[in-house]
């Protein structure tokens, strides 16, 4: 189950002078800037890409805060279903592609800029492994911040590859890593895992050591990876010309079909089960359900042909890639052929592009309620609706005021030492 990646400011143009092109938002584990007046992929962010990133922040508020998948069934099942694990690689995907915001989308950054670009990156990388190392220590491993620390400090070294380069990495890792990953179980026996733990000053911290963020934590870095580069990769094509849209729609659909359909063959009709129907377990401060996201050594060779959310399975990776890819397309054509659609769409896109913020005050609301005298119900739709309404409401009034959000904010600051590089 499911848990759970900023604008350069243009300076106003002289009189009687064009003005300069906007640039790429920036963007560590979700965009700072505000919604671009145009969706052109030239001209900034495309919009579509913000209401992927609210989708997927509300697909996490399905899984933290609605009801399990075993006391769903019909639409809200499907839903349900859906949000499990598919949410979270959304977001690591998404994650991928802002990290090239920052290096340069079409074309990397190359000089100073690419110097500055990928210190931009590591500091990014560093707050985020904190911030999610401190969250961890009051919501648990459910947090998926720290995680995303970890990816990007490993994605650095990508961020000037072209987009077909990125892809074939992205496919071999996804061939590759589950198997790594399921050998690897079995020498990492608890044991070992505690002996490494007893030295990792982040296990001291929280339940998130270095053991759990590269190989047996919820989003173990060996078998997600391969989102982020694939999100890396999508970066450097043109989403908004038709014809990559309807290749990306048709591979998108390929992968889909093509993965789930063969563990569905090799497996069985439970080979796309996910860990929810079980029921959720609590962990952290108790009131947010946690599942496992990689293979443990209990389990037999078999589970390598099932494909269910969190299984972290080549077939797991490969259907989720394609229902990403999927889900970004969609997203892309919406608000680009629909105008009427994009400007009501607005108050949601505006939470896309706050979705950090939108990520973390649901886990502080969350545990602020008690405060307040109100109790979570994890049963209920209805406190999930209140939750989605109340991240729409917050983005859509602060994106009339200022261009980022709070967290975004206080993210794209804290690299302004970036400029100093030489």
């Amino acid at each position: 189950m499911t848990k759970m990646q900023p604008l350069q400011e243009a300076s106003a143009p002289q009189e009687n002078s064009p003005p300069p092109p906007r640039t790429f938002p920036e963007s560590a584990e979700s965009a700072e800037s505000a919604v671009p007046a145009s969706p052109g992929p030239s001209m900034g962010r495309l919009v579509g890409v913000d209401l992927a990133r609210a989708l997927t922040v509300f697909g996490m508020y399905v899984v933290h805060i609605g009801p399990p998948l075993s006391a769903t069934d019909g639409v809200a099942g499907w839903v349900r279903y859906m949000a499990d694990g598919h949410s979270s690689v959304l977001f690591a995907t998404l994650a991928g592609f802002s990290l090239m915001l920052i290096a340069g989308p079409r074309e990397p950054k190359t000089g100073l800029a690419g110097r500055q670009a990928k210190a931009r990156i590591a500091i990014r990388a560093v707050i985020l492994l904190a911030l999610g190392t401190v969250m961890a220590m009051e919501y648990g491993s459910v947090v998926i911040l720290a995680f995303y620390g970890v990816y990007f400090l490993l994605a650095l070294p990508l961020v000037r590859l072209r987009g077909r380069t990125l892809a074939i990495i992205a496919a071999a890792l996804a061939l590759v890593t589950p198997q790594l990953s399921f050998v690897l179980s079995s020498l990492l026996t608890q044991p070992v895992q505690q002996s490494v733990n007893a030295y990792d000053p982040l296990h001291r911290l929280s339940d998130v050591g270095v053991v759990d963020l590269l190989f047996t934590g919820f989003y173990p870095t060996i078998t997600w990876i391969p989102f982020v580069i694939a999100g890396m990769a999508l970066a450097r094509l043109h989403l908004s010309q038709p014809a990559v849209q309807w290749r990306l729609a048709a591979l998108g659909a390929a992968l889909t079909v093509a993965a789930y359909g063969m563990s569905l063959l090799l497996a069985g009709k439970g080979a796309l089960r996910s860990s929810a129907e079980d029921g959720p377990s609590s962990g952290g401060s108790g009131s947010i359900p946690l599942d496992s996201g990689s293979l443990k050594p209990q389990f037999p060779a078999s589970s390598l042909f099932t494909a269910g959310p969190h299984s972290g399975t080549t077939f797991d990776i490969i259907g989720s890639v394609g229902v990403a890819i999927l889900m970004i397309v969609g997203a892309t054509v919406a608000m680009d052929r629909l105008p009427r659609l994009r400007r009501l769409a607005k108050p949601v896109t505006a939470v896309g592009t706050m979705s950090l913020t939108a990520y973390v005050g649901h886990f502080v609301v969350q545990s602020w309620l008690p405060w307040f005298g109100a109790t979570y119900d994890e049963e209920s739709w209805v406190t999930l609706l209140m939750f989605v309404l109340g991240a729409i409401l917050f983005a859509a009034i602060w994106s009339r005021f200022f261009r980022r959000g709070p967290l975004e904010y206080l993210l794209n600051a804290a690299t302004q030492p970036a400029k100093y590089i030489r």
